[in-house]
């Protein structure tokens, strides 16, 4: 038997091949499916199922593409209504695959249709369990994605949750091992862990959500408590993974169509397509198209398109390093973002060498920040809450990027603001968004709070009152 996790980590997911002979199944695919054929291929394994631990919300999975090309049976745990064929399986039910057998547990919470995979060996020996979203390392999944769907409160659901974790998982030998669909940096969760493998046991040990002393009030108040609003791209991947989507193939090569200056700019103009650069932030800073949005393909590209690029219907020009033209388009339809029209060929140069109209980004160094500071400095810092909790620059404004189209009127556009983040990969996107809608006066700090922490500006953090 062959147990692999082939883990992403732009959008911190685990998918899984498991082999048993000449038969394999695949949990929770990725999107471009190719790669798990040729892995059976290769075995000389057929795959006979496509397990689907629930309708995934932070990404389009790959099992209509992957059924197509195989010809393997999709399942989904019970409850789950897809708009095409599909194995509906009921609680307990057994599928054999090769010498081994899943046992399908439901465990509704994170979902509804929310389903842990059992795997039992060729003595019937509890091996692994695969689950999805339900229980990741150091976390559970978040409760409040599925409410308008399932018609229940965020409490509720995570009843429903602490119900399943005690009567289906928690009962299971402390020996399996534990295989999540997510670790650290999935909005899935507030808590994971950054390993992405753990037995049962250790997380009994250390995991909150299953402390032994913990009652299901308890459960539900801590595993609500502190949760962030949920990027606005999860119901529209999880309707694209619930009623269909087109094939990636097909979006693949639609969006990798080399455009000429001229007709970038033409469907630019004619479309009202988002011009998206994806170049490095010190690339960007030095000269982009006018009115384009930086998202680098080297930091979390996907999730942070999911996040800021409102509808994943909205049509998409490509600015890229050449040669990554379709690295862009795949991890775009990674996430649903499926109407990309073509890349700018020959990458920024060709627009600079037609002697097109460019526009810049200004920039600081922490030190040079250091010696301008004022009382009347503005400076924005675009992490995250828990980050700026932690310390942050004393007077600064904290507005995290996830949510910076939602604060636009508190971002004077007056006098001149200084905007940073961690390192510049965030603060650059921020600034990019803000300049394309009318903000002239943003002045990025290069290196971001980690050059600022080496200068003598003066920091401090929240000190929580007892």
């Amino acid at each position: 038997m062959t147990i692999e996790q082939i883990y992403t980590g732009c959008l911190a997911q685990g998918a899984y091949y498991i082999r048993s002979g000449n038969e394999a199944v695949i949990i929770d695919p990725l999107r471009e499916v190719d790669s798990y054929i040729e892995r059976a291929r290769n075995d000389g394994a057929t795959i006979k199922y496509i397990l689907e631990t629930h309708f995934h919300a932070d990404f389009v999975s790959g099992h209509l593409d992957l059924a197509a090309k195989t010809g393997a049976t999709i399942v989904f745990g019970p409850t789950a209504a897809p708009k095409f064929k599909a194995h509906i399986a009921i609680d307990g039910e057994e599928l054999k695959v090769g010498n081994v057998t899943f046992k399908v547990l439901h465990t509704p919470g994170h979902t509804m249709e929310s389903t842990t995979y059992l795997l039992k060996d060729e003595d019937g020996n509890d091996v692994a369990i695969f689950t999805g979203d339900t229980l990741f390392l150091g976390d559970v999944g978040r409760p409040d994605l599925a409410q308008k769907a399932a018609h229940l409160t965020k409490e509720q659901l995570a009843g429903l949750l602490f119900d399943s974790l005690h009567s289906k998982i928690i009962p299971l030998a402390d020996s399996i091992t534990v295989y999540p669909a997510h670790g650290a940096g999935s909005a899935c969760g507030k808590n994971m862990s950054k390993d992405t493998v753990d037995t049962l046991g250790h997380q009994k040990q250390t995991n909150y959500a299953l402390r032994a002393s913990m009652s299901r009030e308890e459960f539900v108040n801590e595993v609500t408590d502190g949760l962030e609003a949920p990027p606005a791209y999860f119901p529209e991947n999880v309707r694209m993974n619930k009623e269909g989507y087109e094939s990636i193939d097909k979006v693949i090569k639609s969006g990798t169509q080399p455009l000429t200056t001229e007709e970038f700019e033409l469907i630019a103009n004619e479309t009202g397509a988002l011009i998206l650069d994806t170049r490095s932030a010190n690339d960007f800073r030095m000269g982009f198209i006018p009115n384009s949005i930086n998202i680098g393909i080297e930091g979390s590209f996907a999730p942070w398109v999911g996040a800021l690029i409102p509808g994943v219907n909205q049509p998409l020009l490509i600015v890229s390093d050449k040669g990554r033209e379709e690295e862009v388009v795949t991890r775009l339809a990674r996430v649903g973002y499926d109407n990309t029209l073509g890349y700018l060929n020959k990458g920024f140069e060709s627009w600079v060498a037609a002697g097109k109209e460019i526009d810049t980004i200004n920039s600081i160094t922490a030190v040079d920040l250091s010696n301008k500071l004022t009382k009347d400095t503005i400076i924005i810092d675009v992490r995250k809450q828990s980050e700026f909790q932690a310390e942050h620059v004393e007077g600064a404004i904290n507005l995290p990027l996830d949510f910076i189209n939602d604060h636009l009127a508190e971002i004077p556009k007056q006098g001149k603001i200084f905007v940073h983040c961690a390192g510049g990969y965030r603060s650059m996107i921020a600034i990019s968004i803000l300049k394309a809608r009318g903000w002239d006066n943003l002045i990025d700090v290069s290196g971001g709070f980690k050059a600022i922490a080496e200068t003598a500006i003066p920091r401090t953090n929240f000190v929580c009152a007892k």
